[in-house]
């Protein structure tokens, strides 16, 4: 079970630079890139709202539940 972010993807649909959200936000380009890779542990919800803001869209759009099931449960 985790939590899937698809940053990149809304990034392309908007044809935005990681470089220009980053200063957008008013985060580190080494942040967003963390971020990008799912490899951070949490967002400040202030955080996340300025990315919507930037890029025009809904929290929904840039994170996804993915459960891991394989098929191989009960």
């Amino acid at each position: 079970m985790s939590i899937v972010v698809t940053l990149d993807v809304m990034l392309a649909m908007r044809k935005m630079k990681s470089k220009d959200l980053a200063e957008a936000v008013g985060i580190t380009e080494a942040n967003l890139s963390l971020l990008k890779q799912g490899r951070v542990k949490g967002v400040r919800f202030e955080t996340l709202a300025a990315i919507c803001r930037a890029l025009d869209c809904q929290p929904g759009d840039l994170l996804r539940y993915d459960d891991g099931d394989e098929g191989g449960g009960l």
